[in-house]
């Protein structure tokens, strides 16, 4: 951009129809509306409509317009009052490592970054073998049947494994049972999620509290908020004996070593892969994962990545399942 362009903000007229830069009503239009609505003119209905008390009364003081370079300059010395401080958020959050060649290569590399058309996702068949990839490392952590191809962060993701227990259990309960050890955030997402579909959420010590005839499922973290380790196997087994549906939040990381939810026999598992490398980023989101057994993979939200063979006997990447822009589950 050259730096010999003064753009000032004060040239900008919105009633100069001739010269905006959008698609908007014509003034015929505006009258047209105005008239239906009973105003004479535009400052007519903002004056009724907007108290005098919080309008601003004069043009910002934007001063005179900067060059990019000047810009930038501005921007780099705003930036350096910034006090960088040591996080202690915890509750599912970590700090981590990213490695320059990762960052440089793939988070910074808008090849890898910008979105393909959700209509023909195969275009992007690199894009497609490293969420195969992804799939193919929760299956392996989790010691479940099916992944998909990541979901929003751990919260949601949590909610989503409630909606999927409700319609694969086999019980006609209307509560789901929340392990008090989960994240804070994970526990306010699930009961908002809850409140306007009618289910009841239970939130408590799953050892004593957890009653498995009054629920259609369950969700436990693991390891817990406070840093609790816990083998869920007997309650998944007493979960399983009245048709309720188990899942477990877990730590993809803390599964390089620990016993999966898959060995404990657990319907879905959940989590966020924030430990793997990405920057906390205040707060994410940061992609989620979600593993099924393969009994509720036609059940489970979002993308599936799978591989095919062409007629010539290539290997293609394709999306095997998808919900998005509400297709059908096939």
């Amino acid at each position: 951009m050259s730096d010999s362009i003064d753009f000032h903000f004060t040239d900008y007229d919105p009633y100069d129809f001739a010269n905006r830069r959008h698609i908007g009503p014509s003034p015929a239009e505006m009258g047209a509306m105005l008239k239906v609505i009973g105003y004479p003119s535009l400052d007519a209905l903002i004056d009724a409509t907007v108290p005098s008390s919080i309008r601003q009364q004069k043009p910002l003081a934007w001063g005179a317009a900067l060059t990019e370079r000047e810009a930038l300059d501005r921007l780099r010395e705003t930036a350096n009052k910034n006090q960088v401080l040591t996080s202690l958020i915890g509750q599912g959050y970590y700090g981590t490592v990213t490695p320059p060649v990762i960052q440089r290569n793939i988070l910074e590399n808008p090849a890898w970054y910008t979105a393909y058309t959700p209509y023909q996702p195969e275009i992007s068949q690199g894009r497609l073998e490293a969420l195969l990839n992804f799939q193919t490392m929760i299956c392996d952590l989790t010691g479940l049947d099916v992944a998909n191809a990541s979901l929003l962060d751990e919260a949601t993701a949590a909610a989503e494994a409630m909606a999927l227990c409700q319609r694969q259990a086999k019980n006609k309960a209307t509560a789901f049972f929340v392990d008090q050890n989960c994240h804070p955030q994970t526990i306010a997402l699930i009961e908002t999620r809850a409140a306007p579909l009618g289910w009841s959420v239970i939130v408590g010590d799953p050892m004593t509290d957890l009653d498995p005839v009054d629920v259609f499922g369950a969700i436990f973290q693991y390891p817990g908020t406070h840093g609790h380790i816990r083998d869920f196997s007997g309650l998944i087994a007493r979960l399983h004996q009245t048709g309720a549906v188990a899942a477990i939040a877990a730590d993809l990381l803390a599964l390089t070593l620990l016993k999966s939810p898959g060995e404990m026999d657990a319907d879905i598992a959940v989590g966020t892969t924030q430990r793997f490398g990405v920057p906390v980023g205040y707060g994410g989101p940061h992609a989620a994962y979600m593993a099924v057994k393969d009994a509720h993979k036609r059940a489970m939200p979002g993308r599936l990545v799978g591989v095919s063979v062409d007629a010539r006997g290539n290997r293609a990447y394709r999306l095997a399942l998808q919900t998005r822009e509400q297709h059908i589950r096939r």
